[in-house]
């Protein structure tokens, strides 16, 4: 019997052992795929803080320099870059949480006729690609007279299907216990909209709007597109005007103001990066 013991014991130890060679290699691989990512940064920092003439080969105890911060941030606008973004992103995260959360909540909590065939419709939108509709949303925008505004960059975006079915999703998981409460106390739909679906809501906010400001922050083909002016131009465009090849900026100035233009999402997700996670985790965004 004590042979047979020994050999359940073995038996049982077994599986321990084959979960940890599993776990040593999602390990590996989840840091070699953390390095690959990694490396770019890494290679535009160093070239960012160094002299020219490292930014081809290593040496350990080459100088450190922010001359090629310096250099950057004078040779082209981006105060005025960084201003017009901030901008942007602002007035489409706004028009979308408005928009979106007066959409979802029709579609949660009313019914009316039609109903389903317009949230169809809104799913539709989530199969088209909005580079297909450039040359229309640039007609519409002529035809308004809104070519070359920060207007124009952001209006086309403002009513999301994506964020009409994520809070008409949340809305949906309040119980109707605390709508019956807030009417009893006197609160009309809209009362009931502030005071008990959008605080409930406030994951799926912070979820989405980070979706959106790190979307519209890096949008690049329609910002070029509408925009003529240094007065309109986000970071994506005045960066890419920067980086031409007639300007004859050296790489280490490039590197820089890449690093200028996508630190401050960077910095943000670095601080940030537990709620980003939960938030996420929370609103059931997978």
């Amino acid at each position: 019997m004590s042979a047979l013991d020994a050999s359940n014991g073995a038996a049982a130890a077994a599986p321990p052992a084959r979960f940890d060679v599993d776990r040593a290699l999602n390990t590996a691989g989840a840091w070699a795929l953390g390095i690959l990512w990694f490396l770019p940064l890494i290679y535009a920092v160093w070239t960012a803080i160094h002299p020219g003439e490292f930014a081809t080969r290593f040496e350990l105890f080459a100088p450190l320099t922010v001359e090629n911060f310096v250099n950057a941030w004078t040779a082209a606008p981006f105060a005025r870059y960084f201003l017009n973004t901030v901008l942007l992103v602002t007035f489409i995260l706004a028009g979308q949480f408005v928009l979106c959360t007066l959409a979802a909540y029709a579609f949660a909590r009313f019914r009316f006729p039609g109903s389903s065939v317009l949230f169809t419709l809104v799913l539709l939108q989530l199969l088209v690609m909005p580079d297909i509709l450039i040359v229309e949303n640039y007609a519409t925008m002529r035809m308004l007279g809104l070519v070359d505004t920060i207007v124009a960059i952001g209006l086309p975006y403002v009513a999301s299907g994506f964020g009409i079915f994520l809070l008409r999703q949340t809305f949906m998981t309040v119980p109707k216990e605390l709508e019956e409460a807030a009417r009893v106390e006197g609160a009309g739909p809209i009362g009931v909209l502030w005071k008990v679906y959008v605080p409930l809501a406030k994951p799926t906010y912070l979820a989405y709007g980070l979706v959106s400001v790190s979307h519209h922050w890096n949008n690049f083909l329609w910002p070029l597109i509408i925009t003529n002016s240094v007065e309109t131009r986000p970071v994506t465009v005045g960066l890419s005007i920067f980086s031409a090849v007639d300007q004859g900026i050296d790489w280490s100035i490039i590197t820089a103001a890449t690093l200028m233009t996508s630190g401050p999402l960077l910095i943000a997700f670095l601080l940030f990066q537990r709620q980003f996670v939960q938030s996420f985790m929370r609103a059931g965004i997978k």
